[in-house]
């Protein structure tokens, strides 16, 4: 076969398979990552990707992987790379892409199968919309085209052959960003481009054509000053790292913008009139689409229908529910998925959100927790979301009540549990999956799943072992489709095996489901026709993934890092990723994406994890407690792992004896990333879950360490609900055990709770016996927090003498046990009360001692609490520019700690030290933006307060109209009057309002 004929059959080889070389090199099957083997076989894959379709020799690739000393061995090396390569093919149950072909090998890929080729296609077609003066095209096009980026090219090249290859993407990458932005900014977007050159300044500091780019878009925001220090600080890093004066372009367009030339406007369009904004992203929540979906055409019509409705006005003055129902196995979530794939770009273009509500679950999940989650996804902080389920939905429906979004709701138990999460408004829909009907929820359209036509079934078979095969043995996979009862869940698992057992015949497989063993009747019995097919692929695993596969069982619902089976099994977290791997290749496990640090993440189909939990019982109590403590303690270390980053030691929490657990040598995959917060929030429902299985287990050590370490996870993400659940079954546990120091430290953080919800007498009530225990206990740290917090509540009520005393206390105990966290945290707290008393010098230097602390530490959460207080001080002293420095510093900090309230906070004293300076403009600014914050997370009575200070700064006096608006805001349900009250001191402003300049005084 020549090149020719190689490239004509790629289409057929590498279908549903997409090469990623934009970025890191991936190999991705359905949107679902491949995993590469490591070593030199993404080095080889690169080489070949870039000449896709072509022979590339041997020595070639032995040029690319070793290009100055290859070893002798280096030929038989590059062949091993490629069957490693070929085996990873192999398992996705395509026809083998890499082609054998002296003097080495082809890939074989279809047009449009690899990202660069899409990039360069979308480019030139950018490119030719340009030459027609068809703008808005070609901008389109060079966005698409750039959206394919994830980094640099080939993860920037490894050896010197491939990374001069990614060089010369990058470049192209480059130019057609450049390119695309010059004609946005000809289109009059300077707006939306300014923070887009900013960071890309940032990023190439030596890039002319960029900064000769944010130079003009500033310029025509109105912002000349910033686009002259735009030229300046680029001419300084030219001379200082070149040696060099700015181009002549650049210096030119300096000149312009002195002269305020107006040739620098853009030249008048019809489609400018509108400056166009990028739309802000929504949630996009949805799992990946399948595949190979088979069918069902006529029921996809029918749920698209039911979604999209009529378009009549009375069919979009309702909010559309379609209720996929049928019975475990069926088919219910994959319908569900796949319609929701499809009709998302039609009508809804402001997000999808998705749960699994656990229906089939001994604990659903509550409707509660499902409003947390979905408020967070809408950008809400945690610490603006009620506590109670009625006004969480009411919040919900308000932030609903104007988008286009779709909402997934699969596994549904009742009524009940999902009538608190459905829309208010028409323009948006829901599709729920349930084994129940659920026609109590009106206007709802329920879709009955049945079992796959024999054809249909017969399609998904050809599907999965390719129609070459199925039509070779016609007879026999008539028999095996008959035989699963077209229960799409059997098939594919039948389906599955047979793929990874290329030399296995249909017949054999129909044989194997002959056995009385695997007796076809079970197959009509609810969960028991399920069973004996999973029985089918579970006998023909190696018995170490077996066992793994039996200790997955006692994982809770939900994904999982691939360290998980390492501490499972006490391995090498690779050994354990390569038994994995196996269970995904049986289809006994699903990839369902990549991790933070892009290791890809596992999870059950929740019927087969049912299986596994039953194949749990098989392995001894004793074994299963052993293990389930070593994944537990994989969890505590990672949790603890993450405050220590996160306040630069322990800080509010104590630390006991439970067993942690690391792999014993080596470097562990799972370790954890770079940004622990995140890593938090991403792993919030197995670290969760994680407390009730040592409840469960009756672990108590483990439970109290495992609740206290997620306090950091609590506070910045609002977990509220689940701060109290975890204690609660912790001291449980504690209690029973009478582990008294465990008692005491889950006292003490339940204590900060309720004192975060200003509920006083609760926080009181366990922080008093919490006190006593830790004197019992002869613990200082413990004793040093509880004063701490005690010391809180008597601020808080107004007892400024017994808060001064309980700090004090506080203090000396934290320097006793060695705190830098605490200590910096209590000095912040005395230096409120200093500068309540007037004593600004000494508040002063208890925020500087604080201040100290805390960069010693590493503590950045406290460093930017600490910064606001100090601005505070010196806002109040009238030390205008220190205080313009200090909050600038700390709304640095805030912003990167991801703390919305905070950012609030800071901008609106940033802006009043802005104005007191003069900078109206700047002021101006900061506090339109403390306001849009406070909006944000609906606090309209804070938006209001500040209105009264930006009030005289706006020249155009347009803020009666927005205090219009805020009166006619639909109230909050315990902040009316507060709300009506806030306006009218607004209105009373700008009512009184004379001197444009009163706020600078």
């Amino acid at each position: 076969m020549d090149e020719t004929r190689s490239a004509e059959s790629a289409d057929r080889s590498v279908s549903g398979v997409r090469f990623k070389i934009l970025g890191p090199i991936e190999v991705t099957s359905g949107d679902v990552p491949v995993r590469i083997p490591p070593g030199r076989q993404p080095i080889i894959l690169g080489a070949l990707l870039l000449e896709p379709n072509r022979v590339v020799s041997i020595d070639r690739l032995i040029d690319v992987v070793w290009p100055d000393d290859p070893p002798a061995t280096a030929r038989s090396q590059v062949q091993i790379c490629v069957s490693a390569l070929r085996h990873m093919f192999t398992g996705l149950g395509i026809e083998q892409p890499i082609v054998t072909r002296p003097p080495g090998y082809l890939l074989r890929v279809a047009d449009g199968q690899i990202d660069s080729q899409t990039f360069t296609k979308l480019a030139a077609e950018a490119a030719a919309a340009q030459k027609e003066g068809q703008l808005e095209e070609a901008v389109a096009l060079f966005r698409r085209g750039l959206a394919l980026w994830r980094g640099r090219a080939l993860g920037g090249g490894e050896g010197s052959v491939l990374r001069s290859a990614a060089v010369r993407l990058d470049e192209a990458k480059l130019a057609a960003l450049e390119t695309c932005i010059d004609l946005e900014l000809k289109l009059g977007r300077e707006q939306a481009l300014i923070g887009e050159l900013g960071s890309l300044v940032a990023e190439y500091p030596l890039q002319e054509r960029l900064r000769a780019q944010l130079m003009l878009a500033l310029y025509r925001a109105g912002r000349p000053a910033e686009a002259l220090e735009v030229y300046q600080a680029g001419r300084k890093i030219l001379v200082e790292e070149l040696g060099l004066e700015p181009s002549e372009e650049l210096r030119n367009l300096e000149a312009k913008i002195l002269a305020e030339d107006p040739t620098l406007q853009p030249e008048p369009r019809e489609e400018a009139r509108n400056v166009e904004t990028r739309p802000q992203v929504g949630p996009r929540q949805l799992p990946a689409d399948i595949v190979d979906f088979t069918n069902r055409t006529t029921l996809i019509e029918q749920a698209e229908a039911a979604v999209l409705g009529d378009g009549s006005a009375e069919d979009d003055s309702a909010v559309r529910v379609a209720v996929i129902a049928g019975k475990a196995g069926i088919g219910k979530s994959a319908l569900a998925i796949h319609v929701a794939h499809r009709v998302a770009t039609k009508r809804f273009p402001d997000g999808q959100l998705y749960c699994q509500l656990g229906g089939t679950q001994r604990k659903p999940v509550t409707p509660s927790e499902v409003l947390g989650r979905f408020l967070r996804a809408l950008g809400m902080p945690g610490s603006a979301i009620p506590d109670e389920v009625d006004e969480r939905a009411e919040m919900y429906r308000s932030l609903l009540a104007d988008r286009k979004l779709l909402v997934v709701l699969d596994d549904v138990a009742t009524v009940r549990q999902v009538t608190p999460l459905l829309p208010g408004s028409g323009s948006c829909a829901v599709i729920l999956t349930s084994r129940m009907r659920l026609t109590e929820i009106a206007g709802a359209r329920v879709l009955d799943v049945s079992l796959l036509q024999p054809d249909h079934s017969m399609d998904l078979l050809g599907k999965v072992i390719g129609d070459k095969r199925v039509a070779g043995e016609s007879t026999a996979a008539t028999a095996l489709v008959r035989m699963v009862g077209g229960l799409p869940l059997a098939l594919r698992i039948v389906a599955a095996r047979l793929a990874a057992r290329p030399h296995w015949s249909l017949a054999s497989m129909v044989g194997r489901l002959a056995d009385e063993r695997r007796r076809l009747d079970e197959l009509s019995h609810g969960d028991m026709m399920v069973r004996a097919s999973l029985l089918l692929t579970y006998e023909g695993l190696d018995p170490r993934a077996a066992r793994l596969f039996r200790l997955l069982g006692s994982l809770p619902p939900g994904t999982f890092p691939g360290w998980v089976a390492a501490a499972l099994l006490d391995e090498d977290p690779i050994e354990a990723a390569d038994l994995l791997e196996q269970l995904v290749d049986m289809q006994m496990l699903d990839v369902t994406g990549p991790d933070l640090d892009g290791l890809p993440r596992y999870g059950f189909h929740a019927i087969i994890r049912l299986f596994a939990r039953e194949q749990l019982a098989r392995e001894s109590r004793e074994v299963r407690q052993e293990t389930m403590a070593r994944m537990l303690g994989g969890w505590l270390a990672r949790a603890e792992r993450a405050h220590r980053e996160l306040y630069g030691g322990e800080y509010a929490i104590l630390r006991g004896n439970a067993l942690r657990w690391w792999p014993a040598a080596g470097d562990d995959p799972g370790a954890l990333p770079v940004d622990p917060q995140r890593y938090l929030e991403a792993e919030s429902v197995n670290l969760i879950a994680a407390v009730g299985q040592a409840a469960d287990e009756g672990f108590d050590e483990l439970a109290w360490e495992l609740a206290v370490h997620l306090v950091s996870l609590f506070v910045v993400g609002g977990y509220v609900d689940e701060w109290q659940h975890t204690h609660d079954r912790a001291l449980e546990v504690v209690r029973s055990a009478r582990n008294r120091r465990g008692e005491a430290a889950l006292l003490v953080s339940l204590g900060e709770l309720y004192l975060t919800r200003g509920r006083y007498a609760a926080a009181r009530a366990v922080l008093t016996p919490a006190q006593e225990l830790f004197v019992e206990l002869g613990d200082a740290h413990g004793l040093a927090l509880a004063r701490r917090n005690l010391a809180h509540i008597e601020y808080n009520e107004g007892s400024v003498e017994l808060a001064f005393d309980g700090y004090s206390a506080a203090l000396e105990g934290f320097r006793q046990v060695g705190s830098m966290a605490g200590q910096a945290h209590v000095l912040s707290k005395l230096a409120v009360i200093s500068a309540d008393q007037g004593n600004d010098d000494r508040a002063t230097d208890q925020l500087g001692e604080a201040l100290e602390i805390c960069r010693e530490s590493g503590n950045r959460r406290i460093e930017g609490q600490v910064l606001y207080k100090m601005g505070q001080v010196l806002l109040r002293q009238r030390r205008l520019e220190e205080a313009d420095l200090v909050l600038g510093a700390a709304l640095e900090l805030v912003r990167a700690n991801h703390e919305l309230v905070g950012e609030g906070y800071v901008l609106y004293a940033l802006g009043l030290t802005q104005a007191k300076l003069g900078r109206r403009a700047e002021a101006r600014e900061s506090l339109r933006q403390a306001v849009e914050l406070r909006e944000r997370i609906l606090d309209h009575v804070g938006a209001a307060k500040i209105r009264v200070d930006l009030a005289p700064l706006l020249d155009d006096y347009d803020e009666p109209g927005a205090v219009a608006d805020l009166v006619e805001q639909p109230r909050l349900a315990r902040g009316e009057r507060r709300v009506a009250g806030a306006a009218s001191e607004v209105r009373r402003a700008l009512e009184s309002f004379t001197d444009p300049e009163h706020v600078t005084n």
